[in-house]
């Protein structure tokens, strides 16, 4: 976290100037300032990523202060607040709002219902009842798709021709949930909150992001029970 923090000090700090409605205002004159203006830009894009509500207004401020060498806060108060505001209040706020994401959907379409755990899910096929995977050493295959909130397809193994065969407990714990809800040749869909998901660290390769909410749908080929295996 620290080093994120120095990084956007560093990043700010190259920018001399800046305001929501200055960008018809600036004349790039040379590669100095063709160079900082793409600088900027890079900064904006970092930025908006990270939060999109951040208002411009105050950021530009902060960045002004830097060159006038009159900060409000010290480096070091300013790293203390962002680094608790990162590790506390953002994944709080974050929390809340899939909190209220995932009851609307439950409350909006009652074929969903949900966990103890937040995972929202509507069965579209419960499969076999006697082949229900109920342990986490019992071994399953599975086909599925991962979406984010807004639809975005990030995974799908019916595209890449792919079959998960693994024990229950070595899936994430929404994935475990949400199959223990069906039979072999059941269909599920289920809204996984992070923490039953890929959590405060997401997921680089598969582009999902940290604290994010994502959709399942899932098809249970086949289970093999524990306990048959042992005989």
């Amino acid at each position: 976290m620290k080093r994120i923090f120095l990084a956007l000090l560093v990043l700010g700090t190259t920018v001399a100037s800046c305001s929501k409605n200055s960008g018809g205002g600036v004349k790039l004159k040379n590669d100095t300032d063709s160079i900082a203006y793409i600088i900027g830009m890079n900064v904006g894009m970092n930025l908006m990523r990270m939060d999109s509500t951040l208002r411009v207004d105050v950021l530009c401020e902060g960045i002004r202060d830097v060159f006038r060498a009159g900060t409000k806060l010290s480096p070091a108060d300013a790293e203390t607040y962002y680094l608790r505001y990162v590790t506390y209040t953002l994944p709080e706020k974050a929390r809340a709002y899939e909190e209220q994401f995932l009851a609307d959907i439950a409350k909006s379409n009652r074929a969903y219902a949900r966990t103890s755990s937040g995972v929202t899910y509507t069965v579209g096929d419960v499969g076999d009842q006697e082949r229900i995977p109920t342990a986490d050493r019992d071994t399953v295959a599975i086909r599925y798709v991962i979406r984010t909130a807004d639809g975005r397809e990030l995974y799908s193994s019916y595209e890449r021709g792919d079959t998960l065969r693994c024990p229950v407990g070595d899936l994430r714990k929404g994935v475990r949930e949400s199959l223990k809800l069906i039979g072999k040749g059941g269909r599920i869909e289920a809204w996984l909150p992070a923490a039953t998901a890929y959590g405060a660290e997401g997921d680089a390769e598969l582009g999902i992001a940290p604290n994010a909410t994502l959709y399942y749908e899932m098809e249970l080929i086949d289970v093999v029970k524990y306990t048959n295996r042992r005989r």
